[in-house]
């Protein structure tokens, strides 16, 4: 859900984002603590693309030397997102307080966010990219810091993940959301300390969601007794823009003695996306084709 409040003067997204998360982490196979980071990744993604008006792909990236090894994620407008890490097995003890240690999966680094525009209508602009250091690994604390950092937006930033171990070793997500508002330039200063008052008392997301809350009832939260206007609503998920036939393009494209090559030792060829971990096979008569064609 995207709002508005303060006269327009603060910018409001919040999202339920559990199904989509639980299918990146089945897709990828994450340990938990990774489950945890990518999820929340996933969702600070989906919350600071959804409010854009004017481009194509919003991508973060997280480059980092903890053992994650690095975390990407890729969303639209539309309330469709994908993601991976460099380093999905990858996990790290409790912390101290007993809870998982996304800051040391993480680690130190560099977080980017790149927007692109025009490609949908066939116009290419130069990419937008802003950067900023790692500032906890918490990744909510690292998006509020890049929107102040970068684009001079105070913001609060909310993200969460709560998760279960199966019996069978399986991760099991229970909930996960979160909620972005921002301050515009020329807020008024009294709406904006409620804001700040209401948004330090409200209770974990996650503890929100599994009780039931939709995305207006964490802006009610958040916001507390500060009225706000909901703009739109739309459903979220996880979706990838990979297929069959962009592995086949992909593969056409090797040469030819090299394609050759590749049918006479292995005969056929696999593609797996990065961004799904989906796995795209070509048997002996696809290559022979596609030989045929070159």
């Amino acid at each position: 859900m995207r709002a508005t409040a303060a006269d327009g003067g603060v910018r409001c997204m919040a999202a339920v984002t559990t199904n989509l998360v639980a299918e990146a982490v089945r897709r990828h196979q994450t340990s938990h603590t990774v489950a945890a980071a990518l999820g929340r990744t996933l969702t600070g993604a989906l919350l600071l693309g959804v409010g854009q008006k004017e481009f194509d792909r919003l991508t973060v990236q997280i480059a980092s030397d903890g053992p994650v090894g690095g975390i990407t994620a890729e969303a639209d407008a539309h309330g469709r997102v994908r993601g991976y890490v460099r380093h999905p097995k990858a996990d790290t003890p409790l912390n101290s307080n007993g809870k998982l240690d996304v800051r040391a999966v993480v680690g130190e680094g560099m977080f980017y966010v790149t927007y692109e525009s025009g490609y949908d209508i066939g116009l290419y602009r130069e990419p937008y990219r802003g950067a900023v250091p790692i500032l906890s690994g918490e990744i909510g604390e690292d998006f509020a810091y890049y929107l102040i950092k970068s684009e001079q937006i105070p913001s609060a930033v909310m993200l969460g993940v709560l998760l279960r171990a199966r019996e069978s070793g399986e991760t099991f997500i229970e909930a996960a959301g979160g909620v972005m508002i921002q301050v515009m330039p020329g807020a008024d200063e009294r709406t904006v300390a409620a804001i700040e008052t209401s948004v330090s008392n409200t209770p974990q997301t996650t503890t929100l969601i599994r009780e039931g809350a939709r995305p207006v009832d964490l802006l009610r939260a958040a916001l507390g007794d500060v009225p706000f206007e909901a703009l739109s609503e739309q459903p979220v998920s996880f979706v990838c823009q990979c297929s069959y036939e962009r592995a086949v393009s992909l593969i056409s494209s090797i040469e030819r003695n090299e394609l050759q090559s590749i049918l006479c030792e292995d005969k056929g060829a696999a593609m797996t996306c990065h961004f799904c971990n989906e796995t795209y096979r070509l048997d002996e008569a696809a290559l022979e084709s596609i030989l045929s064609g070159k």
